[in-house]
């Protein structure tokens, strides 16, 4: 089933943990918890996504939020591995286009980053796309389309056929990505200290630091 905001989010898929102890969603007891998801070849997530997470890590480690890193795959799989995860977690080195877009902007140091990321970090688990189940097209244009019940007869059978057909051309798929219906990277999930999920968001959140605050004073 995918997540709803509200309800009680589901673990993330972990294939490896490359930083950090091991965790998950339901071990984080009476914690925040913000989930950077991200990939390693994503400039964007490196310019702005993981700076935007150490930023939160560091001034609200002592107030109950704990950050979590995951890395996730929806295209180029040849660089979002957990190799490419793995090294960058170790030496700070990056590939790909965060490379080539880091070092336009000057910040990389011998192709590494200037920066330690200082929370755990976990590779989101990749498996081989089969067949999608009807219950999958539904979750997905459930959360995506929420009139749909209301679209004439037709026009529900083109969409669950669209749905079916793009996921069927899918070579490989990411569980929590596919799990929390993201849209991109980066995006961040919120989690509150019951283990409700309360956001999802993608790209830069402006509220996303009210709504912490919003969390740590319930």
């Amino acid at each position: 089933m995918l997540a709803k905001v509200g309800q009680k989010a589901p673990n993330l898929s972990i294939s490896e943990w490359v930083q950090g102890i091991p965790t998950n969603l339901d071990q984080e007891k009476d914690k925040i918890v913000l989930v950077e998801i991200f990939q390693v070849n994503c400039p964007g997530c490196f310019l702005y996504g993981i700076p935007s997470a150490i930023e939160i890590y560091r001034d609200y480690a002592d107030e109950g939020v704990r950050v979590l890193g995951m890395a996730t795959a929806f295209e180029d799989f040849d660089k979002n591995t957990v190799g490419n995860l793995r090294m960058l977690a170790e030496t700070g080195e990056v590939v790909g286009d965060t490379k080539m877009a880091l070092g336009q902007y000057g910040q990389l140091s011998n192709d590494r980053l200037g920066y330690k990321i200082p929370f755990p970090l976990a590779m989101d688990r990749i498996v081989k796309s089969g067949e999608p189940s009807r219950e999958k097209i539904m979750d997905i244009i459930n959360s995506q389309i929420p009139n749909f019940s209301a679209q004439s007869h037709e026009m529900q059978q083109q969409m669950i056929l669209r749905v079916g057909q793009y996921l069927s051309s899918k070579e490989y798929s990411a569980e929590t990505f596919e799990t929390y219906a993201l849209r991109g990277t980066p995006s961040t999930i919120l989690v509150d200290r019951r283990g409700v999920l309360r956001d999802v968001s993608f790209g830069q959140d402006p509220n996303l630091r009210r709504m912490i605050q919003k969390l740590i004073n319930e």
